[in-house]
């Protein structure tokens, strides 16, 4: 893994955070917000993005769990759209 830093400045302070905040979330992120929603999810296993159904501020993610699949769109400031695939 790169260690790329991303320096913020506020109020001429300047704040430096790891890159990876900027990556795409990982599989334990997408399913604890399905599970947040009431959807279970034991196991999250991959989280891949669907670039042919997202947006550039909701991207839409095929969530694998070990007992279900998800069609994940995340949306800014809002609960996210989940469709049970299987």
């Amino acid at each position: 893994m790169n260690s790329y830093r991303l320096l913020l400045a506020f109020d001429g302070a300047a704040v430096s955070i790891p890159a990876i905040a900027q990556q795409e979330p990982p599989a334990d992120d997408i399913a604890a917000q399905v599970r947040l929603q009431g959807y279970p999810c034991d196991g999250p296993l991959s989280a891949r993005k669907d670039p042919k159904w997202s947006f550039p501020d909701e991207p839409l993610w095929i969530l694998t769990c070990a007992n279900a699949t998800y069609r994940v769109r995340l949306v800014p400031d809002m609960a996210a759209h989940i469709e049970m695939l299987q």
